[in-house]
């Protein structure tokens, strides 16, 4: 609010939080000092503030916090840029990120119509610092990419590199969440039973798997590229009241362009060196000791993985043996494949067709 208040951010959310105080922080949701999620209410809206600190590599719990370096978060772009040089910035941004795409500009334009956040038909310097911030943060470049997408939560606002997007009403694949105190004493075995038994009836889980899979389709070679998914935790996907599956953390997908430039020059001993997040794997090249850039698994095997107990749990006998046979060829699915693309899409519309025919005359769908 400081930095609103001077003249330095702007955003469609700035004067609701630090003038009307009608956007309310309400119960933190994180655990993580460099990533604080927040309950919102904005007006009559319920909603997630996220306010994402760069990750810090290392924290040592005996050393104070460093302060936050908030100079060098909104020095771009300088006064004296025009709203051209800044449309420049973006687009070479994008081209860093996403690589070569014939659509780019309109990447660019959606983006300036973002950043203007009071309507007023142009953008002031201090949205453009706003927006750039942002823009240096995956999961806020892939809410815009993805829109229009159902699975994506809406983006509701934004006040500097403070965002605040639709609240997801269950925010894990499964129906349990504990105090995170208590996680940490629990067994990963015993906790895998425990959510095991708190999930919704099968035919709502085929209905959460079914959406987890269209959003697959919505990132695999896209408009603007393909995107991998580098950490398939059941707890960044989460689903509404309708049981349609919505993204609830998506920090952790990234253009593949831009994770073959961060994994490229990676030191490497083994090929346990060569991971990004927790999921994507590269192979070690013991004659270079440097990762490859090429990923084993692609985004539809990983989500399979983590959907075969959830689906096979409680499955009806007479699609049981056909469902484990899918998912397992699924899961075997691998990038380096000849016919990658066609086995992939044959592999996705197989399953979400067993799963739609299951359900499609229940009142779950």
């Amino acid at each position: 609010c400081d930095k609103y208040k001077t003249g330095v951010i702007d955003g469609s959310a700035c004067s609701s939080l630090c003038a009307k105080e009608t956007l309310y922080f309400g119960k933190c949701l994180s655990t993580k000092p460099n990533n604080q999620m927040y309950l919102g209410i904005w007006g009559n809206l319920q909603g997630v503030i996220k306010c994402q600190m760069e990750e810090t590599i290392h924290l040592d719990l005996g050393t104070e916090l460093e302060p936050r370096k908030e100079i060098v978060l909104f020095e771009k772009p300088t006064r004296g840029t025009t709203v051209q040089k800044f449309k420049e910035m973006v687009y070479g941004l994008f081209k860093r990120k996403l690589g070569e795409q014939g659509n780019l500009l309109e990447l660019v334009n959606l983006i300036l119509s973002i950043a203007d956040g009071n309507k007023d038909g142009r953008v002031s310097l201090p949205e453009a610092k706003s927006a750039w911030a942002l823009l240096q943060l995956n999961e806020f470049l892939l809410m815009v990419i993805l829109q229009d997408k159902e699975h994506t939560p809406k983006l509701m606002g934004f006040c500097g590199d403070l965002y605040v997007t639709e609240r997801v009403e269950y925010t894990s694949l499964y129906g349990i969440s504990l105090p995170w105190i208590f996680e940490l004493f629990i067994p990963s075995s015993f906790r895998r039973s425990m959510d095991q038994w708190f999930t919704p009836s099968w035919p709502r889980k085929a209905k959460i798997a079914i959406g987890l899979l269209e959003f697959v389709e919505d990132v695999f070679h896209g408009p603007y590229g393909n995107f991998l998914m580098c950490d398939m935790s059941a707890k960044n996907l989460g689903y509404n009241d309708k049981y349609d599956l919505k993204m609830v953390d998506m920090r952790k997908i990234v253009p593949e362009i831009n994770l073959k430039e961060l994994i490229k020059d990676r030191h490497c001993e083994s090929d346990l060196d060569c991971i990004y997040g927790t999921d994507c794997r590269t192979l070690c090249d013991p004659s270079k000791m440097k990762c490859t850039t090429e990923v084993i698994q692609p985004n539809l095997a990983k989500v399979c993985q983590l959907l075969k107990d959830y689906l096979l749990r409680g499955a009806p006998s007479e699609i049981h043996e056909e469902l484990e046979k899918q998912l397992y060829s699924c899961i075997a699915l691998k990038v380096t494949a000849n016919q990658m693309e066609m086995e992939h899409s044959l592999i996705l519309n197989n399953l979400k067709t067993l799963l739609w025919k299951k359900i499609s005359h229940t009142n779950d769908s």
